[in-house]
């Protein structure tokens, strides 16, 4: 599972590591039955992008 999020990551030009920190430190502050597809690193992407241009 991790390696399939890995290499979704490399296709969707996700640096790993920062996606791993992100989730990792979001998964913890959310309930058991939330919506985590935000959390997915195509997702994550549009999140980049969006903060990226905002700047």
């Amino acid at each position: 599972m991790i390696y399939s999020l890995m290499l979704t990551c490399r296709a969707c030009d996700v640096e790993p590591y920062a996606y791993l920190l992100h989730v990792l430190k979001e998964l913890p502050q959310r309930a058991q039955d939330d919506d985590v597809t935000d959390l997915l690193p195509f997702n994550f992407a549009k999140q980049q992008t969006i903060a990226v241009q905002s700047e």
